[in-house]
């Protein structure tokens, strides 16, 4: 009988341009939570996706108990024991929670037809032992990124797996629901069920993990218990250096305002929000998931509609109803969802990053292709991109390289205000460093930075004021030298309101 549950021995993976996993091992004991862990395009998800047979490997080999299985796509990964929540979710938006999560397997009557009836009971029992309050009779397209990803754990855990792999499982979930989820990953660990866990969150990994394995650049680097290591150790395997400033703050002269924003209203998404930006800031926003955060800069980029209120950019008064407009006015958005509302998974590196400025490319009725390939090679460089090159498809790329795409696609506008709505969602220690260090630059440059994150430690880390958000309304603005978790938390739960502190 084997130690391991799973054992996955040399195995290889190439793309075209690129070896994804060169030789990785893994092996993991049964009943234990295995963290994976590796900076954005270490192989982490390539190698699960080799483990559920969404792709095929070149070549190695998977034991289960010791006994070799051939793994040719998802329904044998199952019928092995092996679910998978994904990193990118995938769901079908026209369709019920319910009918999601019993989707290929729903229950039958008279062997013809589905049992709604029976369907919806079956999910209402998962939810409720899994502690989740969503109604099983609503379309998923109205579900929010934190709802949606609740249903994937739901759905992974309804296969009764003996492995069951997350993938980045809190990367929309509020500290509530992570806290949920911990729950529910120690009780199917109390059950022998051994969960594959991978995460950018180290306090998660120390916190609830029993070994690490570590990948880097497609290569096995190390497993150890989680006991043996600390923070620091695990990111200098991770990254091959030691990251010294996760938060490279530089300190810029803030001068006069870039942006000013008075009672803004949009329905009941939010209402009265007032509040300035000023050239050389990054102003975070801090709330919780629901608080109104993201709907305010959708209003300033003219995604959502303003019911009332009034806005300035640069001293103009503006009226923004389109994305266009607030483009033409020197506003970038780097969206929430990558996958929804960011990428175009059919397009290459290129056209992802070159999509809000056509304009500049266009003479008559024809691209200049050879100005279109020199911006998007001087991105791609200027962000440290990884890509085989400039015509790969994006969705060959890892999630951390694709975020860096759309923020080279949002810089390409040459944006006085730049709004990043959690930037660093789903990215490695590595490229979260990359990433503050281009954001304080910008602030550095002049220009004027929202940031939206769900992180503390980020938005205390960059901010030089927080604007906090509570049920749809603006609860205060702290100042960075006043501004702790404990004081950001009273303002986000509505303990404290209107209090505002100067960064003066």
């Amino acid at each position: 009988m084997s130690d391991y549950i799973l054992e996955m021995i040399d195995v290889m993976k190439g793309f075209p341009g690129v070896k994804a996993l060169n030789g990785v091992t893994l092996k993991v004991k049964p009943g234990t939570v295995h963290a994976l862990m590796g900076e954005n395009g270490a192989g982490k998800s390539t190698l699960m996706k080799c483990l559920i047979g969404m792709y095929e490997m070149n070549s190695g080999k998977i034991l289960i108990s010791g006994e070799e299985v051939h793994i040719k796509d998802t329904i044998s990964a199952l019928s092995q024991g092996i679910s998978m929540i994904h990193q990118e979710l995938n769901v079908v938006t026209e369709r019920t929670v319910a009918e999601n999560v019993w989707l290929g397997r729903e229950p039958m009557k008279n062997r013809i037809m589905v049992d709604h009836k029976r369907m919806v009971k079956d999910t209402v029992e998962l939810l409720k032992k899994l502690e989740m309050e969503i109604n099983p009779n609503e379309l998923m397209r109205n579900l929010t990124v934190a709802k949606t990803q609740m249903v994937e754990i739901a759905k992974a855990v309804s296969f009764n797996a003996d492995i069951v792999i997350m993938d980045e499982p809190t990367s929309a979930l509020t500290t509530s629901e992570a806290e949920q989820l911990f729950k529910i990953i120690k009780s199917l660990k109390e059950k022998g069920v051994t969960i594959i866990y991978i995460s950018h969150k180290m306090d998660e990994i120390f916190r609830i993990c029993d070994e690490i394995t570590v990948l880097r650049d497609g290569q096995f680097v190390m497993t150890d218990d989680a006991s043996n290591l600390d923070i620091n150790k695990l990111i200098s395997l991770m990254v091959g250096r030691e990251l010294k400033e996760m938060f490279p703050k530089i300190e810029c002269e803030i001068s006069e305002p870039i942006l000013k924003v008075e009672n803004l209203s949009s329905g009941k998404d939010f209402r009265d929000v007032s509040f300035d930006l000023h050239r050389g800031e990054i102003l975070g926003f801090a709330g919780l998931v629901g608080a109104g955060r993201t709907e305010i800069v959708e209003c300033l980029f003219g995604i959502r509609p303003k019911t009332e209120g009034k806005v300035w950019v640069k001293g103009e008064e503006v009226d923004i109803k389109e994305p266009y407009n607030a483009l033409e006015k020197g506003i970038a958005l780097l969206t929430e969802d990558r996958k929804k509302t960011g990428i175009i998974p059919v397009l290459s590196v290129k056209d992802n990053i070159i999509l809000s400025n056509l304009g500049r490319y266009t003479k008559g009725i024809k691209l200049n292709h050879k100005k279109i390939n020199s911006d998007a090679e001087e991105y791609i460089k200027k962000l440290n991109v990884k890509t085989a090159d400039h015509d790969t498809m994006i969705q060959n790329l890892s999630g951390g390289n694709q975020q860096k795409v759309l923020v080279a696609r949002a810089l390409l506008t040459e944006p006085d205000i730049l709004i990043v709505d959690e930037p660093t969602r789903g990215i490695d220690v590595g490229a979260k460093a990359e990433i503050h260090t281009l954001i304080t630059k910008l602030a550095a440059q002049g220009k004027g930075v929202i940031m939206i994150s769900s992180e503390m430690p980020e938005v205390l880390g960059m901010s030089d004021r927080i604007l906090t958000m509570h049920e749809g309304r603006m609860t205060g603005i702290i100042g960075r030298k006043d501004a702790t978790q404990e004081v950001i938390m009273k303002y986000i739960t509505g303990s404290v309101e209107n209090m505002e502190v100067s960064y003066e």
